[in-house]
């Protein structure tokens, strides 16, 4: 007879998961995000051909007809610009959200071991480096075409800044729109009427005083011109403390507001 094996069975192998590292999840989808602009030529020429067509256009076009006291159009108009460009890159959360999820990507995801937190923070934080990249590129451009900021190296980065900090509270913003829209188009369809009345209705490209007065409260106290008002002094001059703390309160109130619904909306939706 055979002398029975005294091998013990081998133990099924179990993988265990560890809790899931939120940052470094965040990172990697942020990655794919940018990876994604590079290979979508449509997207690439959004994000950087059109902000500087923009420039061209409002300061030979527009900038002959357009008159500031006291200050050159060109350096009126940059701060305006900057701000006008972020809050229309801003859009591309919301649709890029919307199409993850048409297509089934998030789906996808959901099924990794990964913190689900980081859909929402890698997509905020790849727009934010794509704004980064935007507001360097115009910045050259403005200079090319006449643009002087008389301010001090570090006041100028920090209108930069201030600019960027709009985008990504911006970016939270759109976020709500992609996760309820149903497609990329409505994503689309629906965030033009928020950010036209924000951007036109602004003295990012002209004076509030010459709108119509029924207009100008409005104009002067929504977040667009707040912002715009800031930077402008941060990089022209004649910004007051209370013109930047504004700018600050509301960028902090756009993602305080819209960064929990974002995030229960999504949880519902995945």
């Amino acid at each position: 007879m055979t002398a029975p094996s005294t091998t013990m069975p081998a133990r099924a192998s179990v993988v265990h998961v560890g809790r899931p590292r939120w940052f470094g999840d965040s990172l990697t989808i942020a990655w794919r995000n940018i990876l994604n602009i590079r290979r979508n030529p449509e997207l690439l020429v959004f994000s950087t051909i059109q902000p500087v067509i923009f420039v061209l256009m409002f300061t030979y076009v527009f900038g002959g007809a357009i008159k500031v006291p006291g200050v050159a159009y060109i350096d009126y108009l940059m701060p305006g610009i900057f701000v006008q460009t972020v809050v229309f890159g801003s859009l591309t959360t919301g649709v890029g959200l919307a199409e993850d999820l048409q297509t089934g990507l998030i789906d996808r995801f959901r099924s990794l071991p990964m913190a689900r937190s980081a859909v929402l923070v890698g997509r905020t934080f790849a727009d934010l480096l794509r704004n980064l990249f935007v507001v360097a590129l115009m910045a050259v451009v403005g200079y090319l075409v006449g643009w002087r900021p008389n301010q001090s190296a570090l006041s100028i980065l920090a209108g930069l800044g201030l600019v960027l900090a709009f985008s990504y509270s911006l970016s939270w913003l759109f976020a709500i729109v992609g996760l309820y829209a149903r497609n990329s188009e409505t994503a689309q369809a629906i965030s033009f009427p928020i950010m036209a009345p924000l951007v036109f209705a602004s003295s990012a490209f002209v004076p509030v005083a010459t709108m119509p007065g029924w207009l100008q409260t409005f104009a002067e106290h929504q977040p667009v011109s707040v912002v715009v008002d800031a930077v402008r002094g941060l990089t022209y001059g004649g910004t007051t403390t209370s013109a930047v703390l504004a700018a600050v309160a509301w960028i902090v109130g756009i993602v305080a507001v819209c960064a929990p619904i974002a995030v229960g909306r999504y949880r519902r939706v995945v």
